[in-house]
């Protein structure tokens, strides 16, 4: 999604007039110590943390990072959600915090591999969540075992380079070969993969209506669009507090929040130019797409979601060796009410009708100018005991 750009104005008479002096010199690269993580942990005594430094880098829904560790029990790991950082109004069931939990456990056994050590991981150890809530519970406890057998993957070399790139993509397709590495890349974890290109004409268009239709309901939804307003990190100085979120460091926005004329407390009406704006600018990314990747699982029970992050950020790691950018499209997917009807067409167009089965992803695919990693919290943010 491509809510850092949400607020998209074009500065006015008036409005330029006032913020010219603030706009003067301003950057819009992010400050280093927010992306400082991405440079890589230093090596430890504890190598669990030089793991856990590595799956902080994972992608995470809104890029809240909501992943907590216990290392109290030595050569283990014990992974919680932190219940603070959830998504109710757009992701009420915590699906796709479940899916960025897996993420995050996915790249610490890449991790893991590059040190000789085997993972031995279990899911929800203590029981699993119920199907609607999350609780106190952990998510999973890997214990980490030196076995001469374990090979490293060669997708960790991809881990710092792999980006949610949610700019205008290229009108060439991704040819067969990356198609088929990162179908491949998924095989560890039982999901169906698939793909849709110029090769299929209708269908592409198909999948084009539908994100922009679900975009549109998100836009135009307040509770749904204050909840990333929530999560905004406008300018330097709130990037580099948080760390986390959706960055805002345009100058123009930052400006217009220095002389209060972004209110974040106030969702844009349906025909204010910042939602109209948003609405073409995001259509028109989704018109010059050449390709749609996708993940389905039969089942959706909460260790699926989990093996649903893992496969998918192994697809983004294989799409970034590939030359190749991914942005999830997680609007058509959410079950909010207000997007019933995308959540069937999307569904039924992938040949994946629910409840027996779910869409867990769906992405765009293709090449994108490179962009600057998202920020991160940094490694003690994320430790509950040593």
């Amino acid at each position: 999604m491509d809510r850092r750009l949400f607020i998209r104005l074009a500065g006015g008479g008036a409005i330029a007039a006032t913020t010219a002096t603030t706009l003067a010199g301003c950057s819009s690269a992010l400050p280093p110590e927010a992306i400082a993580a991405w440079q890589g942990p230093v090596e430890q005594a504890d190598v669990r943390r030089w793991l856990v430094g590595h799956a902080l880098l994972a992608p995470h829904s809104h890029n809240l990072q909501s992943w907590l560790v216990d290392l109290g029990v030595p050569g283990e790991i014990t992974l919680f959600i932190d219940r603070s950082r959830l998504l109710p109004e757009t992701d009420p069931f915590s699906r796709q915090m479940m899916m960025s939990q897996g993420t995050f456990i996915e790249l610490l056994e890449l991790a893991a591999r590059q040190k000789g050590l085997r993972a031995d991981i279990t899911l929800f150890p203590q029981g699993a969540f119920s199907p609607t809530t999350v609780d106190a519970r952990p998510t999973a406890r890997i214990r980490l075992l030196p076995d001469a057998a374990v090979q490293p993957d060669p997708l960790f070399a991809q881990v710092f380079r792999r980006r949610t790139n949610r700019e205008a993509y290229e009108a060439r397709e991704p040819d067969a070969a990356a198609l088929q590495a990162i179908a491949a890349s998924v095989q560890p974890h039982a999901l169906r993969t698939g793909f849709v290109g110029g090769a299929q004409p209708e269908a592409l268009a198909q999948h084009r209506r539908i994100a922009k239709d679900a975009w549109r309901i998100e836009l135009t939804t307040p509770r749904t669009v204050l909840e990333s307003f929530r999560v905004l990190r406008v300018g330097p100085k709130e990037i580099a507090q948080h760390r986390d979120g959706i960055s805002l460091n345009d100058p123009m926005v930052r400006a217009l929040d220095a002389v209060g004329l972004f209110d974040r407390s106030v969702a844009p009406g349906p025909d204010d130019f910042a939602t109209t704006s948003q609405i073409q600018d995001f259509n028109t990314k989704i018109d010059t797409t050449p390709a749609f990747f996708w993940l389905v699982s039969e089942g959706n029970d909460r260790a699926t979601q989990v093996n649903a992050g893992r496969a998918y950020v192994r697809a983004q790691l294989a799409a970034t060796a590939a030359g190749l950018s991914m942005q999830p499209l997680s609007q058509a997917l959410q079950e909010y009410p207000e997007q019933t009807v995308p959540y069937i067409d999307i569904h039924q167009l992938l040949g994946a009708p629910a409840p027996r089965f779910t869409v867990q992803m769906w992405a765009r695919l293709g090449v994108a100018p490179a962009i600057e990693p998202a920020p991160r919290r940094g490694l003690d943010a994320h430790i509950l005991k040593a």
